[in-house]
């Protein structure tokens, strides 16, 4: 009877199965009991269900001990429920030890990764799948990479597109592409935008178009945001700003960003607002940061440094340094000091320089050195930090970074750092590296680092020059420059500079 009436129920038979369950039931049939507690389960009573799974499990059934589990689960009832399921896994029951897993993991307690292993090795798949998911973020990669093999073969999508992406990470594109590819025929967004970016990086446009729209269509929103991205690149602005408010609308809070910037390029202003307003509440720091700049473009400084000061605790580096601009013009040293560090530390070169800057600021002077003492400076945080800025192409880093080595009596060092600097158009770093070319005996050299700096307005280079072909008795080319450094100044540069050129003219007239 428990075999006509299980068959009855598989085939959704219930009328008919259920007298021939109870009559099994009746008679200690626990596999009996546990398919009554399914049909009634079925049908919507749900505790009486639980009645018959509870006879059929304390009589041993596993089945009945997972289904009575989920029962105190749903209930909330975790308690009762991890001592069902406990009890259906450790009598070998894959599903049982799967939902022992999800329950451990939910409340984050150990043992979870223990049952997942145990379901996974009897092939359930969501187990493989959860399992590589741990071992991943765990790093370990290869170990991983079976699993998620393993559940993408079972027909696990997530899986497939998971394993994607591992092997993209270890630069085996190709196969990548064969698994998001099986992911994205079953429907996975997140796959089909993989396939898209893809195309999208070997210039396949068409192709990546195509697979940004599948993944809308699977209901990826990012695939709009992707399609948008695309269009904006290709110079398809109306395209991408339809794409951008498709995926905006549907809250991805990078396209409200994005689309709001489109707005304020095109000049409208107050069509951007709601849009990083909309994106920074949902959690997008650069939305946060350009509503400073809105407002800072608006002259409402406080409104600025609000939105500044929300996207710099998110870690937002530019953001931070402008935070610690404010407070350096409020005299707050030591709280700029802390948004500087982590302006500098995030990434920004005016933000490693201007902590430079504040830290140089601090050392005290250097006087003559004692008797036995070297004259050379030690290198201090302040030159780590101006080096810092250096590397990343500041100029005016790269200038204190050349004086400072020139201090330390690092002449090619500090060579290196002028010399960044004049070629990226600096005119102190020409006109610097002109002196210590100079001083090191190539002074023709440095006439024309002098040169570059004084056709850019340096009046102390100008004078150099003036200087320099004075001794070489070209007197004409010199009093042009003492033309050009009385012309460019600062006062006591003028002042040299027109005497020099008194003494020029009376010679040239003599």
């Amino acid at each position: 009877m428990s075999e006509l009436g299980a068959q009855l129920l598989r085939a959704g038979a219930l009328d008919e199965a259920e007298p021939y369950l109870r009559s099994a039931t009746s008679a200690g049939d626990r596999a009996a009991a546990n398919n009554l507690g399914v049909l009634l389960h079925q049908r919507g009573y749900k505790e009486e269900a639980a009645g018959w799974w509870r006879v059929a499990a304390v009589a041993g059934s596993s089945a009945a001990a997972h289904s009575l589990g989920r029962h105190h689960r749903e209930r909330g009832d975790e308690p009762a429920a991890e001592y069902w399921l406990r009890q259906s896994a450790e009598q070998g029951h894959v599903h049982g030890a799967f939902a022992l897993a999800d329950l451990l993991e939910h409340r984050g307690e150990a043992g979870a990764e223990r049952w997942l292993r145990r379901a996974a090795e009897h092939g359930h798949r969501e187990a493989s799948y959860r399992l590589a998911r741990t071992l991943e973020r765990r790093g370990k990669l290869k170990e991983a990479g079976r699993w998620y093999l393993s559940s993408a073969r079972e027909g696990e999508t997530r899986a497939a597109c998971a394993l994607g992406f591992l092997l993209r990470d270890a630069g085996d594109e190709e196969n990548a592409a064969v698994w998001w590819l099986k992911a994205a025929q079953n429907g996975d967004g997140n796959a089909a935008n993989a396939l898209g970016a893809l195309h999208a990086e070997r210039g396949e446009h068409q192709t990546a178009e195509r697979w940004y729209r599948s993944a809308m269509d699977a209901g990826d929103h990012n695939g709009a945001y992707n399609l948008a991205l695309l269009c904006a690149a290709q110079g398809r602005t109306a395209q991408a700003e339809q794409w951008y408010r498709r995926a905006a609308y549907a809250g991805h809070r990078e396209a409200s960003n994005a689309l709001a910037v489109m707005l304020l390029q095109a000049g409208d202003a107050a069509g951007a607002e709601p849009w990083f307003s909309k994106a920074a509440e949902t959690g997008s720091v650069d939305a946060a940061f350009n509503l400073g700049i809105l407002h800072a473009g608006r002259g409402d400084e406080d409104g600025a440094l609000r939105w500044y000061e929300r996207a710099a605790s998110a870690g937002h580096a530019e953001a931070a340094l402008q935070v610690g601009m404010a407070l350096l013009r409020e005299g707050d040293e030591r709280s700029a000091e802390r948004h500087l560090r982590c302006a500098a530390g995030g990434g920004s070169a005016e933000g490693a320089y201007r902590l430079a800057a504040l830290l140089d600021a601090r050392r005290p002077p250097q006087g003559p050195p004692r008797l036995g003492e070297s004259s050379v400076a030690a290198r201090d945080e302040s030159a780590a930090w101006y080096e810092r800025a250096a590397e990343q192409g500041h100029r005016r880093a790269q200038v204190r970074a050349g004086m400072l080595a020139a201090e330390r009596g690092e002449v090619e060092t500090a060579a290196r750092w002028y010399r960044a600097a004049a070629e990226a158009g600096s005119r102190n770093g020409a006109f610097n590296l002109g002196l210590l070319l100079a001083r090191e005996g190539g002074e023709p050299e440095a006439a024309l680092w002098w040169r570059r700096a004084a056709e850019a307005g340096h009046g102390r280079a100008a004078l150099r020059l003036g200087l320099f072909f004075a001794r070489r008795g070209e007197l004409e080319e010199s009093q042009h420059w003492c033309d050009a450094a009385v012309a460019a100044g600062p006062g006591e540069v003028a002042e040299r500079a027109g005497r020099l050129r008194e003494a020029l003219r009376e010679e040239l007239s003599a």
